[in-house]
């Protein structure tokens, strides 16, 4: 492990915004602000449900998991064109860049959209041709990652990988969001497993709200590679180990977890023991819209709850480029770049 020369706590927050770093779990449709709402609906000749911008945002107060699902999903009516999912993506990228992150692995769903008329191959030309010019602006690289709706059927999830097919080379792999409670992972095996046939890398949301077993299940019936969220993981002493052993990486969004009171406040986060038990674990900002904050903002206010140090913050970077799906050679040009910020940071 690369050893971080120690550093005052009041220049942390620096060393947390220079450094470069991947984000492996956002939402696309997450990252769609207010302001953009609006101008969207504009263009579209859609009416948004809220006077303004300030009255939607302030809408943005949730009980749990499904009161978010409940307006996040009437947000994305607003998105008709292949130059709106353009536009949002885009949009995320340039913060994203600004944030210095250097790989973005970046969720969607084309059931929400597909329900609303929109067609899949409208929704991933859009996303795809974001990530092709932001590439060219601002040198992040990216990848798309289909999120299957975990409280629509295994039929519709089946329905929804056939009508991608077509643009199969412009996905990196395939995951599972949505509610977890009463749809566990298994529900979706044989998806995951034609997904698997097909050559796509497969992660899964588990443990967020949902028991450790969910996360198990995750791992040993749909194999995937990655899970996202597994806070719960903390429950489970075997389930830690086995994390920890296997170098299974845990995708977290601490800003997500505290505004849908899967825990009470940050710094109750079990962000801190997963580390110190040598789990891959990662930040990021899952919808950053809605939950307060990008991927940068994530870092700084869970170190400032958790008094996390600048050997976390190395572990953390070093963590998202480990758990990312980019090849092996390029990990390695993004670390020597990490560890190139950590040695000339002063």
């Amino acid at each position: 492990m690369f050893k971080v020369k120690p550093l005052e706590p009041d220049r942390l927050p620096a060393l947390l915004r220079l450094m470069p770093k991947a984000e492996l779990h956002m939402h696309i449709e997450g990252s769609l602000e207010p302001e953009l709402v609006f101008a969207l609906a504009q263009r579209n000749g859609l009416v948004v449900p809220y006077p303004d911008v300030a009255a939607l945002r302030s809408a943005y107060v949730f009980d749990d998991l499904q009161s978010f699902l409940d307006i996040y999903h009437a947000g994305t009516l607003v998105l008709r064109t292949e130059q709106d999912f353009y536009d949002m993506a885009h949009a995320y990228l340039a913060r994203a860049a600004a944030d210095r992150v250097l790989h973005a692995e970046i969720f969607f769903d084309t059931q929400t959209h597909t329900g609303h008329g929109v067609s899949a191959d409208v929704v991933i030309s859009g996303l795809h041709r974001a990530c092709v010019d932001a590439r060219a602006e601002f040198g992040i690289s990216t990848g798309l990652i289909l999120c299957f709706l975990r409280h629509l059927s295994e039929h519709e999830a089946f329905e929804c990988l056939e009508q991608v097919l077509p643009q199969r080379d412009l996905l990196l792999g395939v995951g599972l969001a949505s509610s977890e409670f009463g749809h566990p992972p298994e529900k979706f095996a044989r998806v995951f497993a034609r997904a698997r046939a097909l050559g796509f890398r497969l992660v899964a949301h588990a443990g967020e709200e949902g028991p450790p077993e969910y996360i198990w299940s995750a791992l040993d019936v749909l194999k995937v590679e990655r899970i996202d969220h597994g806070v719960q993981a903390v429950k489970d002493t075997a389930l830690m180990a086995r994390l920890a052993r296997e170098r299974i990486p845990l995708t977290v969004c601490p800003l997500s977890n505290l505004k849908l009171r899967v825990f009470p406040t940050l710094q109750q986060h079990s962000v801190r023991q997963m580390l110190e038990a040598g789990i891959v674990a990662t930040l990021n900002s899952d919808d950053p819209a809605y939950f307060g904050g990008y991927v940068n903002e994530n870092f700084t206010q869970t170190f400032k709850a958790l008094g996390l140090t600048a050997q976390h913050a190395w572990q953390l970077a070093s963590n998202s480029f480990e758990a990312s799906f980019i090849d092996d050679a390029r990990k390695r040009h993004y670390l020597e770049r990490l560890q190139a910020c950590f040695e000339t940071f002063d």
